[in-house]
């Protein structure tokens, strides 16, 4: 008996000529089962090097084709990174289903020197005439903003016109969205996350990536019920953090899709910091908790290297 489809919510804002690329696009990366495993690979410019190579950092990682070999041999729903990679190697991988970052900022400029700023490099029309022109399977495009930075006003417009563009050319889209600035004293506070959630559907995101809320003594995946709510129709998924022991990463993010109701994950370094081989298995078992409902043990035998 054939699976179930989730169904496919079409914004009223996707034309009628760009609603059938937009329903092949939400299938494509969600597998049709309404939720989403995202491999972030934008940190190349988010956190420079520091990453990819380093004490805790297996040498494969040291490669930027590391990224793509992982999305070519692993089950995922979309591989988030920059245009500039994608074009130098996706003409090798074009089975992987990609996101477009538009916008990245380094780790130098720390929030006490300035509030954080991230503009757009590149336009969601350079982005359709490259996928037009190469072929590639881009599904999506990503666009981070700073709730709370004195530049908020300047991200939350580029990004609204990023949706507007996005849709019109049948491109999903995610939102980064994270609380932080000078205004900001509790990043994770979960009435802000929860803010932050609201803020992606007002702008008309598909997706939005939050961090996972914190509150002291209270269960995260319960906490993140709120965000969930008022995120309405756009989709919630966790940001991974860093790297921590596989069996309690995949025990977290089966809690928060279970109980937390959210729509899937957003995860870098706990998948490419390892080597291929363990980088692989844990993107299948990622993919097994949040696409295929499995459970956390069923999971853990996918690893190639469990606790790696």
């Amino acid at each position: 008996m054939a699976e179930k489809r989730a169904p496919v919510f079409v914004p009223c804002d996707v034309p009628a000529k760009a609603r059938k690329t937009y329903i092949e696009n939400y299938r494509l990366i969600t597998h049709d089962s309404g939720r989403l495993m995202l491999f972030a690979g934008d940190q190349k410019i988010e956190h420079l090097n520091d990453d990819f190579y380093g004490e805790g950092i297996h040498e494969d990682d040291a490669d930027p084709e590391h990224l793509f070999r992982i999305a070519d041999q692993a089950r995922i729903g979309v591989f988030a990174t920059q245009l500039g990679l994608i074009a130098r190697y996706g003409m090798d991988y074009p089975k992987v289903p990609y996101l477009v970052k538009l916008n990245s900022k380094t780790h130098l400029v720390k929030t006490a020197q300035q509030d954080p700023f991230s503009g757009a490099l590149w336009t969601v029309k350079q982005v359709a005439k490259f996928r037009d022109r190469s072929g590639l399977k881009i599904a999506a495009v990503g666009y981070t903003l700073y709730l709370g930075s004195n530049f908020e006003a300047q991200m939350l417009r580029e990004a609204a016109e990023v949706i507007s563009e996005a849709h019109n050319e049948g491109l999903l889209v995610v939102l980064w969205i994270y609380p932080r600035g000078a205004a900001v004293k509790d990043e994770k506070d979960p009435n802000l996350i929860a803010g932050a959630a609201g803020v992606a559907a007002a702008l008309g995101a598909d997706f939005v990536k939050v961090n996972a809320p914190k509150k002291e003594g209270a269960d995260p995946a319960g906490l993140l019920c709120q965000a969930t709510r008022a995120a309405g129709r756009t989709k919630v998924v966790c940001a991974g953090g860093s790297s921590t022991d596989a069996k309690k990463f995949l025990q977290g993010l089966y809690d928060q899709v279970h109980t937390g109701c959210a729509a899937g994950n957003a995860t870098g370094r706990n998948i490419h910091q390892k080597s291929l081989r363990a980088a692989v298995g844990m993107c299948n078992a990622i993919y097994a908790i949040t696409v295929e409902g499995k459970t956390v043990d069923e999971a853990v035998a996918l690893l190639d290297e469990p606790g790696q």
